[in-house]
């Protein structure tokens, strides 16, 4: 069956009780496959830190409805336990769904009347619920696009339903009432109860819970020794956490006594069925080389090996925001991936033919990614004897003149990109709409993408031939659209994150133009590119 993690808002739990899970299935022995609802990437590195395997993201903004079923029945086929964690509250998502779209989830429901619980569906546009009905009429409550309840409707799975009770007794039966009662189509399995500071204080959260018949599945203890700490975009990665296996133990132990495990197992067991035909990806084979599970024959309905190109993907420290279905993507096109450190290594990778940056924190490693000039003279080159160069946020940033860090010190970076990439306090989140305006490596003029954003970085000049023109995502017509993105030489860089889970065309668009490039363009030429874009 599965279970959906979800919380009353963000800070919850969720992800302290989904590690805690994981860890203690690892323990004793068990294939366990772990999905996170939403665009994060770092609670996923957690997730296949414990399990070994790719976190799988299920999205259904910067992909579809129908990509969140196929990807989790594809990767729950060779599974014993699997499990989905939430984001944010259970009911937070987005206004307004993607307009192509026939959702499984343009519903209302009467909660007036729970006997019936009238179920009303393809209903175009929910975007302001009082404009459907009459003010005589009884009250309906809808369920948010993209939000955990979405995807829990989506996936028909239960809601295994954390609160933080660090401030509550009381009103804790309030609070679980109303999120059960909020939408009777969710099923919820049970609850965990977080942050509890007292034998007492149990007493008094059972007590107001018991008229409620809704199972008490996990308590955790306020402990302050498993805290993972976090920092401006969210939780310290898992790479830069060098006693991580030492918590992860330590909530294995906690796990083993703190939930009802007679009741949890027969819930988690993953249901094998054929689901997993029509879907497009692999089972990833790159996330954490040293523990990273694969399977020979894991392609479904392959396009076949049409690229074989070699891709330079940049993943250190610095550079850590990729989701895994996209370099599996590459992969099933025919690329071979050379994972390299531009933080770390000496030396270009050689014989390749394109360059993909992702997203993660290169101003908290600026110093150093300035002080590797080596590295940062042959990007440089690389960039501009014509290698194809995918990068997002953070990619972007180091292809800057320099990174501002949040103390003001100024260090160089790559200097394709003529503009610095300043930290600041303000936070830009939230998914996108852009339309492609030029032809890059990666889209063509007029292409339509979904991404997001999550950044504290701005930069100190805005390009003059952008990429997109993009808006906030279900604001498009109502506000004027935001110039993004740069693209220089055969450069695509950008803050926004994509998904090419439902977009196989963006992958191999990118791998044909690697296909076409020399890379032993020599470097007289690559000087005189130089010259030409300065």
């Amino acid at each position: 069956m599965t279970l959906v993690i979800a919380g009353e808002r963000s800070g919850a739990g969720k992800t302290t009780v989904t590690i805690a899970l994981l860890a203690y299935l690892i323990r004793r022995g068990l294939n366990v496959q772990s999905f996170k609802v939403g665009p994060d990437y770092i609670d996923p590195m957690f997730h296949a830190f414990v399990t070994g395997r790719p976190c799988r993201n299920l999205d259904p903004v910067l992909t579809s409805e129908c990509y969140v079923k196929k990807c989790f029945s594809r990767h729950i086929q060779d599974v014993d336990y699997a499990l989905v964690e939430g984001v944010m509250g259970l009911f937070d998502g987005v206004s307004r769904k993607k307009e192509e779209e026939s959702s499984a989830t343009d519903f209302v429901t009467d909660v007036t009347d729970r006997s019936s619980a009238t179920v009303v569906r393809n209903v175009k546009d929910l975007t302001d619920l009082t404009d459907l009905r009459k003010p005589e009429e009884k009250q309906h409550y809808s369920i948010s696009f993209a939000s955990t309840a979405h995807v829990a409707y989506l996936l028909n799975l239960p809601v295994l339903f954390a609160i933080d009770c660090s401030r509550l007794s009381g009103s804790v039966a309030a609070i679980a009432h109303g999120f059960r009662s909020f939408n009777p189509d969710l099923k919820f399995a049970g609850l965990v109860l977080n942050r509890v500071a007292s034998d007492r204080h149990l007493e008094l959260l059972q007590d107001a819970l018991k008229p409620l018949n809704l199972p008490i599945l996990g308590v955790l203890r306020r402990d302050e020794a498993v805290t993972i700490p976090d920092r401006h975009l969210g939780l310290i990665p898992a790479q830069e956490l060098p006693n991580l296996h030492a918590a992860i133990d330590k909530l294995a132990d906690l796990a083993a006594v703190s939930f009802d495990w007679e009741q949890l197992l027969p819930l988690l067991a993953a249901t094998r069925n054929g689901g997993g035909e029509g879907s497009e990806q692999l089972l990833g084979r790159h996330s954490l080389p040293s523990v990273i599970i694969t399977q020979k024959d894991d392609v479904v309905n392959s396009l076949g090996k049409q690229f074989g190109v070699r891709i330079a993907v940049a993943r250190d420290r610095a550079f850590n925001f990729y989701y895994q279905d996209n370099l599996d993507l590459l992969e099933e096109l025919g690329a071979e991936l050379v994972f390299w450190s531009p933080l770390d290594d000496a030396v270009f990778p050689d014989n390749v033919q394109g360059l993909y940056f992702g997203g993660g924190f290169p101003e908290v490693f600026a110093q150093k990614l300035s002080g590797n000039v080596l590295i940062r003279d042959a990007v440089r080159s690389a960039i501009f004897s014509g290698m194809p160069t995918y990068a997002e946020c953070g990619g972007l940033m180091y292809l800057c003149d320099s990174i501002v860090d949040f103390d003001g010190n100024s260090w160089q970076g790559v200097g394709v990109l003529k503009t610095a990439a300043v930290m600041g306090k303000r936070l830009t989140l939230g998914y996108r709409e852009a339309v492609a305006v030029r032809d890059s490596s990666v889209l063509t003029a007029l292409d339509e993408v979904w991404g997001h954003e999550f950044h504290r970085s701005h930069l100190t000049v805005e390009p003059i031939n952008p990429v997109y023109h993009s808006w906030r995502y279900g604001k498009r017509g109502e506000v004027e659209a935001v110039a993004e993105g740069w693209g220089v030489c055969r450069v695509h860089a950008s803050y926004l994150h994509l998904h090419w889970g439902a977009r196989r065309d963006i992958p191999a668009r990118f791998l044909q133009q690697c296909a076409d490039f020399d890379c032993k363009v020599d470097t007289e030429t690559a000087d005189v590119r130089q010259i030409n874009t300065d």
